[in-house]
């Protein structure tokens, strides 16, 4: 038996059709706002690590700032302490340099000269008196220069005729410089008492 189909066929196919775009689109949105929300996620996971990670850096670094603020403390400390040996050292060491300097006067001023005053300021000594003749001047001169290991640098600052005793007598006043200072030798001679071991033999050196 044949049938005939007298259904609008046409206006069902657009219906049919109608619903399938209106299923995919729904699939589709939904599908979107599935990956967006995933892709959401994943982003903020990834803003959260890489805040942690900062939080963590920002803490190392407080930390490495205190270290390193500790470290600075305890250099400034142990210059200071250095400091206060080397002070505590160089008093051990120059407390026999007056006894030095007036042997080494003893020995180096030559005959004709006559020493009023010696005046040490660190290591600087000024040294005035009167002198036979402007030689006695020139060779004590000499002998502070070239001959003791414990004086150096002489230097004359003021030379004027002078007349002293009752019969007027003519002299040379003069006031001069010379620089005061510790050879090598004795420095290691010190330092090898203080440590018990034998010291090394060193030529003189002047000591700024």
């Amino acid at each position: 038996m044949i049938q005939i189909n007298l259904l609008p066929h046409r206006e069902e196919r657009r219906k049919q059709r109608r619903i399938e775009f209106y299923v995919m689109a729904v699939l589709a949105l939904i599908s979107a706002i599935v990956i967006v929300f995933i892709v959401g996620l994943i982003i903020s996971n990834e803003i959260e690590d890489q805040t942690q990670r900062n939080d963590f850096i920002k803490t190392e670094n407080a930390k490495l700032d205190e270290q390193i603020k500790e470290i600075a403390d305890l250099r400034a400390e142990i210059d200071s302490l250095k400091a206060r040996q080397q002070a505590v050292e160089d008093l051990q060491g120059d407390r026999n340099l007056p006894v030095h300097l007036l042997d080494e006067l003893v020995k180096q001023v030559p005959e004709g000269i006559f020493l009023l005053s010696s005046r040490q300021t660190g290591s600087k000594v000024t040294l005035s008196g009167y002198a036979q003749s402007n030689d006695r001047i020139s060779e004590m001169l000499r002998n502070l220069g070239n001959n003791s290991p414990w004086l150096d640098s002489p230097d004359l600052v003021e030379i004027k005729s002078a007349t002293i005793g009752t019969d007027k007598r003519r002299v040379s006043q003069f006031t001069m410089n010379v620089n005061l200072r510790r050879p090598v030798a004795e420095k290691a001679k010190d330092a090898a008492g203080a440590s018990g071991k034998p010291a090394t033999p060193a030529a003189p050196a002047a000591t700024n």
